[in-house]
């Protein structure tokens, strides 16, 4: 595949796009000369099988290349656009075939990326522009002078820093709106045992497959349809510039009022909730986090939702999307190799499947492969406390979290999977592990009401393997986890068991792990 709109002849520069820079205000195209450079894309296989994507996330990320590409067309653009099985032979076919005199490219999100980039064009023996990614609102020299002399990194101190500096959510005086930085007390409300009124959530805007779509769809059906995990008939996400403003007018105008009570709830059959959509329109970059944040606070000024819910919001773009960034870059590569909790057990076959007895991972992981999409809590609290709770090697998590998500870039994916919610980096993105029983689950959902077994029993037939595998967890890491004061009233409750019920649990444990290395679970 290769589309041009005007025949190649001499190359001043060409200009790499991947797929996750998607944005015509890059830095790459400053100093654009229409005549003399070309934009390079290319639909390179191995980004679909080196971890086994969902066709949901192969589809969003090529659709959104090929509306991207026909933008630039449109401009009058010359673009080659071809398809490979990997960047590196094809970028090195390219080189020899349209003899640039410079190659430029924006810094890849993946280190991996960046290092395959770099050794190719080495290689080539052509000079080369790596540039900064303005997309963000941090740089990485910004995060590193935050980061120096801290003996533990913590997003509360660092999203401060991004508010002020950027005078985002601030009184007159500089003082954060409302009296305080953080308004999580207020947050994240249950539906409780009645779940949402009828109607009360407003569906997002969906966004039919359009000529350039369905002729993705086809293909990701026809070339990974047998082999890949995943459904295309709900496909709508917005994989365009224009349909990513729209969904976010979309939520600003219709569900961020309701965002923060609700953001951290689950309810069976209902996937979207007051959540925006728009993780995979950002880390496409078809949307600019400053714009998506400036709509929020411009939402709150003028009285049409509330303080709570907007900072909420914000803070998980401005706070945690570049906080995950700083880190990411600030521990790579040694970063993806860590596990601190020494567990080293498969991932069950039924995340790849949802065929499971447990109705929680069973809603959440076919939602998953049905969409690309879980909420964070979702992510967290479920699938990921459940393979953190079982010890599941984190690298193998890592893998799953990156292959069926739809807004899945390593830089943002895996800090938040391996050390958010696998704890495997010892305390570096997180204070503590993220564990509890099965009664968190049953406190923000109705997913207990539907399930046989009992989120508050540890063992025996109806015993919940949240439950069990909580005291399990905290039995075989008391020692590893006794110098955390924030798991200090967990490790107490722990200890508390008489040595007939520990060994019981830790026997149920033991159970539970060989009927899922069996698949009988």
């Amino acid at each position: 595949m290769a589309t041009t709109k005007k025949p190649i002849r001499e190359v001043a520069r060409l200009l790499i796009v991947l797929g996750d820079q998607l944005n015509r205000d890059s830095a790459l195209f400053d100093d654009l000369d229409p005549a003399r450079d070309v934009v390079w894309m290319i639909e390179a296989q191995q980004e679909a099988t080196r971890v086994p994507s969902s066709l949901p996330r192969i589809a969003m990320f090529l659709a959104a290349m090929r509306h991207f590409r026909d933008q630039l067309l449109a401009e009058g653009l010359r673009v080659e656009y071809t398809s490979g099985a990997s960047v590196s032979e094809s970028l090195a076919g390219d080189l020899k075939r349209l003899e640039p005199r410079r190659v430029c490219y924006v810094e890849p999100g993946e280190w991996g990326v960046r290092e395959q980039l770099r050794a190719t064009l080495r290689a080539a023996q052509v000079e080369f522009t790596e540039l900064p990614d303005r997309h963000f609102l941090c740089t990485h020299e910004e995060f590193e002078r935050h980061a120096r002399g801290r003996k533990q990194l913590r997003l509360e101190f660092f999203y401060r820093e991004l508010r002020q500096r950027h005078r985002i959510l601030l009184d007159g005086n500089g003082e954060p709106e409302g009296g305080q930085w953080n308004f999580d007390a207020e947050n994240r409300k249950s539906f409780g045992r009645t779940g949402p009124a009828p109607g009360s959530i407003p569906p997002p805007l969906a966004f039919a497959p359009d000529a350039i779509t369905r002729e993705t769809l086809d293909d990701v059906q026809q070339r990974h349809g047998a082999t890949h995990v995943g459904r295309l008939e709900d496909f709508d996400w917005p994989v365009s510039r224009a349909a990513a403003l729209a969904a976010l007018d979309d939520f600003i105008g219709h569900r961020l009022s309701s965002f923060g009570d609700h953001q951290d709830a689950m309810w069976g059959g209902e996937t979207w909730l007051f959540h925006s959509r728009l993780s995979a329109a950002l880390n496409l970059k078809l949307l600019d986090p400053r714009e998506v944040i400036a709509a929020a606070e411009a939402a709150y000024r003028a009285g049409r939702a509330p303080l709570a819910a907007v900072e909420g919001f914000i803070r998980q773009i401005l706070g945690w999307r570049e906080y995950v960034r700083g880190i990411y870059w600030r521990c790579m590569p040694e970063y993806l190799e860590r596990n601190a909790m020494h567990a080293h057990a498969s991932l069950p076959d039924f995340f790849w499947t949802g065929e499971t007895e447990y109705a929680c991972l069973r809603e959440v992981i076919a939602q998953t492969l049905r969409y690309g999409y879980a909420h964070h809590i979702q992510r967290l609290m479920v699938t990921g406390l459940f393979t953190l709770l079982l010890g599941v090697e984190p690298k193998r998590v890592h893998e799953w979290y990156l292959a069926v998500y739809v807004d899945a870039v390593e830089w943002v994916e895996l800090p938040n999977t391996l050390g958010m919610s696998q704890y495997a980096d010892g305390g570096v993105m997180a204070s503590k592990p993220y564990v509890a029983t099965g009664r968190y689950i049953n406190r923000m959902s109705d997913h207990c009401s539907r399930c046989r077994f009992d989120p508050g029993t540890a063992t025996g037939p109806r015993a919940c393997p949240y439950t069990t595998l909580y005291w399990d967890y905290l039995f075989r890491h008391e020692r590893a986890l006794a110098g955390n004061p924030r798991m200090s009233l967990q490790l107490r409750n722990a200890a508390r068991y008489a040595p007939e019920a520990r060994a019981a649990i830790v026997g149920a444990a033991a159970e539970l792990r060989a009927k899922l290395a069996n698949s009988e679970v």
